[in-house]
């Protein structure tokens, strides 16, 4: 059974609005029973009206304001007199900002797995067209009814080595491929040579070394575009080439 002294402790948050249920029900009831809690009750609210007049108003009675604080500091409260003045969603923007703060480390990681992943698509991107235009030119070479097929044999000799220059003077494209080539002897080398239709000058057109089977290729050394051809020959030469072929020509064609 609710006492009087239960109900003086329920005064303050009935005042403040904060009692519900069937509490503040049976504090109604006791209020129309009770003079000295109806005038208590009345104390305490004349006391907040104060208080509210004091944002705009003059300052209320210091007592006004320490009886209401005490009135509320001292009740015994229950789960039902859960804290008024302060309540959860005060907490609100600081979850807020923990959250973004999360959100954004996480958005920042995941960004800066995209550009890694990103610039090595790039990377992967520009050698495969190189490679593609490589292939491009090799085709073209190959494959157009200009470019130049030359055989080349041994010279002054039974024809066993063999050598095939395909050349593309427009663009300087030249693939050279030989067989049967004899073995080298140390710090030697093949070095193919390119004799121009204008001028007698050999130009050197790219070093080889035959493998095991005396097969090797020479595959688009750097050429200047635009020189016509009238021979490619073949000569051995000191490691590192030379500045004009060596004679005897090992092979030789036009």
């Amino acid at each position: 059974m609710t006492t009087h002294e239960q109900f003086a402790d329920d005064l303050a948050l009935y005042a403040l609005g904060s009692l519900a249920g069937e509490t503040a029900a049976d504090l109604d009831a006791h209020l129309e029973e009770c003079a000295a809690c109806r005038q208590e009750l009345a104390r305490l609210q004349g006391d907040m009206a104060l208080l509210a007049l004091s944002a705009s108003g003059p300052a209320p009675p210091q007592r006004a304001r320490q009886r209401l604080l005490k009135a509320i500091g001292h009740e015994p409260r229950s789960p039902r007199a859960i804290l008024v003045r302060r309540r959860w969603w005060t907490l609100a923007p600081v979850f807020a900002s923990l959250v973004l703060a999360i959100f954004a480390i996480l958005l920042w990681r995941e960004n800066a797995r995209y550009r890694d992943r990103i610039e090595a698509l790039k990377s992967d991107a520009a050698q495969n067209q190189a490679t593609l235009e490589e292939a491009k030119h090799l085709l073209v070479l190959l494959t157009d009814p200009s470019a130049k097929h030359v055989t080349l044999v041994a010279a002054q000799s039974k024809p066993q080595p063999a050598g095939k220059a395909i050349y593309m003077a427009g663009n300087g494209a030249l693939v050279f491929m030989a067989s049967n080539l004899a073995q080298l002897a140390p710090q030697k080398t093949y070095e193919l040579w390119l004799v121009p239709m204008r001028g007698n000058r050999p130009l050197p057109a790219g070093m080889f070394k035959p493998d095991r089977d005396g097969n090797a290729m020479v595959m688009m050394p750097p050429m200047s575009p635009g020189v016509e051809a009238s021979t490619f020959a073949v000569t051995i030469e000191p490691e590192g080439g030379s500045a004009t072929p060596t004679m005897p020509m090992v092979l030789v064609g036009s």
